[in-house]
């Protein structure tokens, strides 16, 4: 792969990474305002078991976009998880 391309793909994966971990944020808004009971816990934990895996690729790979954003969508997601759990009524 020539330099541009690889830059090309370097800042699509970039771009990428940063949309589906910020994309979590206004979830955690909607729980801690409104409450979770619509979100279910097996989708929350369906989706930490793909990051986490996603997270783990990314270590494997030894590859900075894909390890960031899936620690920080990780977190996001235990906050989530954490926010859903406190605010049961």
């Amino acid at each position: 792969m020539g330099g541009e391309q690889m830059e090309l793909s370097a800042l699509v994966g970039g771009a990428a990474a940063v949309c589906t971990t910020l994309a979590f944020i206004p979830q955690i808004i909607k729980i801690r305002k409104q409450g979770g009971k619509d979100l279910s816990y097996s989708m929350l934990f369906l989706y930490l078991a793909g990051v986490l895996f996603w997270l783990f690729y990314g270590l494997l790979l030894h590859a900075p976009e894909i390890i960031w954003a899936n620690a920080v969508t990780a977190l996001l997601v235990v906050i989530a998880l954490g926010l859903k759990a406190t605010q049961r009524a």
